[in-house]
């Protein structure tokens, strides 16, 4: 693949699209429970896609460039325009077919599918500042908890809930679910505060409020990025303990752990271009669901 489709494949966001159906196939594998229809994966794809590229779309020919990626912006204003509204509509599109093939059946969502779907939403929103009285970007503690929740919510709990309306009643392991519901939180802001540590000098020059910005670089790797993976490797081991995973699933579903916390520990050695970093940390959810499906498809065959 020649860098330009590289660049339009990560600086465009398509690769988080295909991370939010990857981490949610990984939901169907591990719960054991049917697949969602295309519509459901094409409406989660484009939502992400959209979502993120929001944030860059307004990087315009008078803008100075600040980094590879928004002058690859301002490079491709149109092109990222017309993908835009066509992941809208395909947006727009999935969403009315859902609705319109199950509303006989919408009244089975419980009332706490309803809040923790409203919560992710309103964070979602208020983490683009575009409500007046609250930024959620302007928080130390919750801008990578946001962004670790509102992409849990959406590959944890989002399928589950499209499920049950698609397929009518189904025997959903809640504890199993709640455990996935928070490793995939604790991973994906662990995640973004990695992103975090990549943009130090940039998040410092516009005074955003990060925990690297805040507390240094060092303080923040050592004292909140290892010692959540360290948490997340502990929860994961007396789970699957508790599961009676074998040991080689075990050892599976722990590469993730270990790939981040050998990320964590080489971030700063040495200067990389945002391409390489975009590729290596949002690949660790990529190395995540594929882990994730291995180890249940092997639990499945014993």
């Amino acid at each position: 693949m020649g860098k330009k489709a590289i660049e339009t494949v990560f600086f465009g966001n398509y690769f988080l699209g295909v991370l939010a159906i990857a981490l949610s196939l990984e939901t169907s594998f591990q719960l054991a429970l049917p697949f969602n229809s295309l519509s459901w994966y094409a409406a989660l794809f484009s939502a992400v896609t959209v979502y993120y590229t929001y944030a860059y779309r307004q990087a315009g020919p008078l803008m100075a460039p600040v980094n590879p990626r928004t002058e690859w912006y301002r490079q491709n204003a149109q092109r990222i325009r017309g993908s835009q509204a066509f992941l809208s509509v395909l947006l727009l599109g999935s969403l009315l077919i859902l609705f319109y093939r199950n509303i006989d059946r919408i009244g089975l969502i419980a009332p706490e599918a309803w809040i923790i779907i409203g919560l992710a939403v309103f964070a979602a929103v208020a983490y683009y500042g575009k409500l007046p009285f609250f930024n959620l970007r302007q928080f130390t503690l919750t801008k990578p908890l946001t962004i670790g929740f509102c992409w849990a919510v959406a590959v944890s709990i989002m399928p589950l809930v499209v499920l049950e309306v698609e397929k009518g009643e189904t025997e959903i392991p809640r504890l199993l679910t709640g455990w996935l519901f928070l490793k995939n939180w604790m991973f994906c802001s662990v995640n973004a505060v990695l992103f975090d540590v990549k943009d130090y000098a940039d998040d410092s020059n516009r005074q955003l409020k990060t925990f690297v910005v805040k507390y240094g670089i060092r303080f923040t790797i050592s004292s909140i990025i290892i010692p959540m993976i360290t948490l997340g490797t502990v929860s994961f081991i007396i789970f699957a303990t508790y599961r009676s995973f074998s040991l080689f699933q075990i050892l599976i579903n722990l590469i993730p752990f270990v790939l981040t916390f050998y990320i964590a520990l080489n971030i700063t050695q040495k200067k990389r271009s945002i391409l390489y970093y975009l590729v290596l940390i949002d690949g660790m959810l990529l190395v995540k669901a594929a882990c994730g499906i291995l180890g249940a498809v092997l639990k499945q065959s014993v």
